[in-house]
């Protein structure tokens, strides 16, 4: 056995590691650092008693309090949903009108609404109500059948060309190609691209102004400015949903397109439905 190695000015046996000649004195733990390490590892051990805390094949040791975060989470989910309920109820039983002119119900409807806006309608409208090519921007004052409060209800609720909702709005503009040639079709264009810019050809524009006051005045009106109850666009305001410039336009008068909309009302609720359209009317382009 090998004599053990005392520490000449210390007097302190060393523990027989050296690193470059430095060796290490084996000196004790103080005490307090180990009363403190074995505390740690009793309040482990009642930790594992009381809580779950010990992993099995399918679950873990329920522990003796029976405590558990999720049930904790979802009482306090169920304790939100209750006192969200009660505004549910008053929101169903009131008209839009009323639900607008009431602050918190307004504040709640249009967070609630904002909310659905993201899961439901925000993969065509944009994530900011902005619109993008042939779907409308519900941020301005343009509305193709009305941006007062019940207008937006019923287009919400009922839809726009939805073959599954018998109330929905419908509306379908003709194909041109079937009645005006090419050259008529381009004067038409140059008309309406004039109303609110400089036509290509001031001679096609003049030209196609009787041709639009015969064929199309009849749902855009004679001022290009449409009209909500047939949801035909407003041609005189330099909003442009389904087509901007001649050519673009030609081609919608030649063969239009039509786009669609769900009815929300029987995937949604009446309430949800209501929260959406506070949510959409107080964007800014509600009138």
């Amino acid at each position: 056995m090998s004599e053990k190695h005392i520490d000449e000015i210390s007097g302190v046996e060393t523990t027989g590691h050296e690193w470059d000649g430095i060796r290490e004195l084996n000196n004790p733990m103080p005490r307090w650092w180990v009363w403190t390490f074995y505390v740690t590892i009793l309040w482990a051990i009642g930790y594992a008693i009381a809580y779950p805390a010990i992993p099995m094949i399918t679950s873990a040791t329920e522990g003796y309090l029976g405590y558990s975060t999720r049930a904790e989470f979802q009482q306090d989910l169920d304790q939100a949903k209750a006192g969200q309920m009660k505004f549910h109820d008053m929101i169903a039983s009131k008209t839009v009108e009323e639900i607008d002119a009431d602050p918190t119900l307004r504040e709640f409807a249009i967070a609630g609404g904002a909310s659905s806006f993201k899961v439901n309608c925000a993969p065509c409208h944009g994530s900011g109500a902005s619109g993008g090519p042939g779907f409308p921007n519900l941020n301005d004052d343009d509305w193709l059948w009305g941006g007062d409060l019940q207008s937006i209800q019923t287009t919400i609720a009922h839809g726009i060309r939805f073959d599954g909702d018998g109330d929905s709005h419908v509306s379908e503009m003709p194909a041109f190609a079937d009645m005006l040639d090419p050259t008529q079709t381009k004067q038409v264009a140059a008309y309406v691209w004039g109303l609110t810019n400089k036509p290509s050809d001031q001679a096609l524009a003049e030209a196609g102004r009787q041709l639009f006051l015969d064929n199309c005045a009849a749902c855009h009106g004679e001022d290009g400015k449409g009209k909500v109850d047939m949801g035909a666009p407003d041609l005189a305001d330099a909003i442009w949903l389904k087509a901007k410039g001649e050519e673009a336009i030609a081609r919608q008068i030649a063969a239009p397109k039509h786009g669609v909309m769900p009815a929300w009302a029987s995937r949604l609720g009446e309430a949800s439905v209501k929260e959406l359209t506070v949510f959409v009317h107080s964007l800014g382009g509600g009138t």
